[in-house]
Parts: structure tokens; C-alpha cells; sequence
């Protein structure tokens, strides 16, 4: 039996007689010769035939052939005197998948999902998001964090807001959580440096090309911190691990990738804003900034309003209306948000009450906190974000996998 060899390894089999597995890229026939493109895991193939009858594009075919060296074919070499078998017959596909760019509308590949991630420009995304995630591992790997998988099915909501996706559970009220905030926090107390990868769900009423209502979060807690500095260093690490690896991992991805600078600058909010937030515009005004003046993609704004943090964030001891939080600018739109946490027990039971909350719906996660926690703090990255920011996509649907968003549940 002659195994299967991927397009990317025909070069090196010149004159053998192999056997390539794929879909067919596209197909062209000439007055006495025929072209497939097949496409596989690791590129695409040419084959040349004589057959009058060729399968049609996305049929999924076994070929043996005669590796025959062309420098006109993709890898510099093509297959001849085939033996072609049908494994799977395709219908016609709504758009021509060989095209450099699909001549279909976002909804329209949204739709045909399955069949549009075929596509090399659509598929690149996923090829980058997945080495950004093996990076993010290795990164935190290296520095001693363990990871974790979190419940998310949860019984309050994290973020002390509404935008939560209620269901029932056995006769309960139950949320979808919005981040694994809590649970990381806690095992603070038994790691001491905690890293999850994982869905994260927000009901928020946004249509925009930024917001999803799934999506995955890349966590981070680290315990024995001084400040919220020291949790800004380690995600540098995370970001230069990303970086890294998509460098290694995804070759046709190398020029669409930053530098991250061994120290990202920094501004205060109170310096870049007067109102709660920075507005999109102002995010892309200060990372144009960055660029220009630093040479840097990335911009920290530190120092966020307490009123515009969750509960649990740490306040600047120096200036108590503002927090020991960050948020990481990328190319023009937020990345990352984290900071520095509350660690004692009577400093949550304060902070709860001054926000008008009752202590009773955090009980699970406040008892951490009585059993002593170190001055800890994280961040959250998100996903899709990263992915969309890399590859330009104007819409962050493009770098998603069956996006969830106000209007979409399928496919």
C-alpha cells in the first residue's frame, strides 16, 4: 500500500510514485490536457491528466501519481499519469473557493461557514489563533503558572452587571459566565499563578464589529504582586509568547505580526481622558500616538476610575478615585483589561456595600478571602480581538469560528 504524502513534501519525491488526499482546489481543462488543484492540510497540488471527465470542485479525491518536477507548479512539482478516485462528491459551491479573495457578503459566508473556512485567507485566522494559544501556554509555562478549567455555569453574576445569559438550572437561576474571574482568583490561594483558555459569554445589547456574545477569553492570575505593574510584565511575556509562536508556527503570517517592545509605554487616564471611558475613537487617537512616538502597536492606559471597575479591583492607594487597572491598547482598539485585586476579606464586604450590593450572592468566592489571599492581580485577553487585529479584518466575525452575536445562533 503506497501511504499518503501532503502537498507541501512533493518536491521532495521527485520521480516516485505517490499518493497525494485532498479537495479539489479547482479544476481546469484544456483542448488536450487537463489541470486539478488539489488542496490539503499543508497547501495545494497540481495534477496534470488527460481524463475528459474531472470531478468537480470541493470533491474530496485520492490521487496516485508520478511526482514530475515543474517550477510553474505550486512547491515546484506536480503529479502526472494519475490514478484519481472519488472519496466524496461535492455540490456546487456557492462561491469560487480558488479565488483570492471570496466575492460573498460577511452573512453570506457566515451562513456557508463550514465551507467558507476552507478558504486559505479565512482558514489563516483560525492557523494564527490556534499558535497564539499554544503560545500563551508555553509563555505561562515557563513561568511556573498552572492552568485550569472553570465552571461555566455559575450562580452570580461576575461583573456585578446585567448583561448575563440567565437558564435554569434543576429550578435555579444560573448564569453563563462572563469570565472565569472568581474561580482564578481563588485558586490564587492554591497556585498561587493560574492560567485558563475558555468561552466566555456577555448578553451585551451591541451590534457592532467588535462585540460578540461568545468568545474566548485567555485568563491570567499571579498572587505575591506589588502592584499592578507587576501583572503588566507578565503580560508582556504572554503577548512576546504569542508572537513567538504564530512566528514559528504560521510562516504566511510573519509580516502581519508587531513587535512587542521589552517595555510597552504607559499613559494615566487622567492625562488621555476627562470622561468615565475612552471612546473608540479616542483608543484609535492613542494608539496612532504610540505608534508615532514610541514605534509601538501596544499602549497601557493605567489608572481607569474606580466607577468604571468591577468590585474587586484594587484602588490607586494614592489616588483612590482611580484604580490599580489597566487596559492594553492593540492597534487602535482595546486588547486587554486587567489590574491589581482586592485581597482582603473586609475590603470586598466594603467595597460590596458601597456599591449598594449584599455580600449574600458572593459567598462562594468571598470565603477565599477569609482564608487569607495574597496581594494578587490578572488580566484577560481577548481571543478574537487579537486575531481580528492581526489580520486586518474590519469585522470580528472574519477571525471567528461560528461567531455568536445578536442575530446569529447557526451554524
Amino acid at each position: 500500500m503506497i501511504s499518503r504524502i501532503l502537498s507541501a513534501e512533493l518536491s521532495g519525491h521527485a520521480g516516485q510514485r505517490v499518493t497525494i488526499a485532498g479537495w479539489v482546489h479547482r479544476r481546469r481543462q484544456l483542448k488536450s490536457v487537463s489541470f486539478l488543484v488539489v488542496r490539503d492540510r499543508a497547501g495545494l497540488a497540481q495534477v496534470v491528466t488527460t481524463f475528459p471527465d474531472l470531478p468537480g470542485e470541493e470533491c474530496v479525491v485520492e490521487i496516485t501519481g508520478t511526482v514530475t518536477p515543474n517550477a510553474q507548479a505550486p512547491g515546484g512539482a506536480e503529479l502526472t499519469d494519475p490514478e484519481i478516485t472519488v472519496l466524496g462528491e461535492a455540490a456546487r459551491p456557492p462561491f469560487e473557493l480558488f479565488r483570492p479573495e471570496l466575492g460573498a457578503s460577511l452573512p453570506a459566508l457566515l451562513d456557508h461557514a463550514p465551507l467558507a473556512l476552507r478558504h486559505p485567507a479565512l482558514r489563516l485566522a483560525q492557523e494564527i489563533s490556534a499558535a497564539s494559544v499554544a503560545g500563551f501556554r508555553e509563555a505561562l509555562d515557563r513561568l511556573a503558572f498552572t492552568e485550569i478549567h472553570t465552571p461555566k455555569l455559575v450562580e452570580s453574576a461576575t461583573e456585578s452587571g446585567a448583561d448575563v445569559f440567565a437558564v435554569d438550572y434543576f429550578g435555579r437561576r444560573a448564569y453563563l459566565a462572563q469570565s472565569p474571574q472568581f474561580y482564578k482568583q481563588m485558586m490564587v490561594g492554591v497556585f498561587e499563578r493560574v492560567y485558563e483558555v475558555g468561552p466566555v459569554f456577555r448578553a451585551e445589547p451591541h451590534d457592532t464589529a467588535r462585540h460578540l456574545a461568545q468568545y474566548t477569553s485567555l485568563d491570567a492570575e499571579l498572587g505575591f504582586v506589588t502592584d499592578h505593574r507587576d501583572v503588566m510584565a507578565v503580560l508582556r511575556e504572554a503577548l512576546a509568547g504569542m508572537v513567538e509562536s504564530v512566528r514559528r508556527r504560521v510562516p504566511r503570517a510573519r509580516d502581519l505580526l508587531p513587535e512587542v517592545p521589552a517595555e510597552i509605554p504607559a499613559v494615566h487616564f487622567a492625562e488621555v481622558s476627562g470622561e468615565g471611558d475612552l471612546s473608540p475613537a479616542r483608543e484609535r487617537e492613542l494608539s496612532a500616538w504610540a505608534r508615532r512616538e514610541h514605534g509601538s502597536d501596544f499602549l497601557f492606559v493605567t489608572g481607569y476610575p474606580m466607577a468604571k471597575r468591577p468590585f474587586y479591583t484594587h484602588p490607586d492607594p494614592a489616588r483612590p478615585g482611580y484604580s490599580n487597572g489597566f487596559d492594553l491598547l492593540f492597534r487602535g482598539l482595546e486588547l486587554v483589561t486587567g489590574g491589581q485585586r482586592l485581597h482582603r476579606h473586609a475590603d470586598y464586604l466594603a467595597a460590596l456595600a458601597g456599591r449598594g450590593e449584599a455580600a449574600g450572592p458572593y459567598q462562594g468566592y468571598l470565603q477565599a478571602f477569609a482564608y487569607g489571599m495574597p496581594p494578587h492581580g490578572g488580566f484577560a485577553i481577548g481571543l478574537e480581538r487579537w486575531t481580528a487585529r492581526l489580520t486586518g479584518a474590519a469585522n470580528i466575525r472574519q477571525a471567528t469560528l461560528f461567531p455568536r452575536d445578536l442575530h446569529r445562533l447557526s451554524p
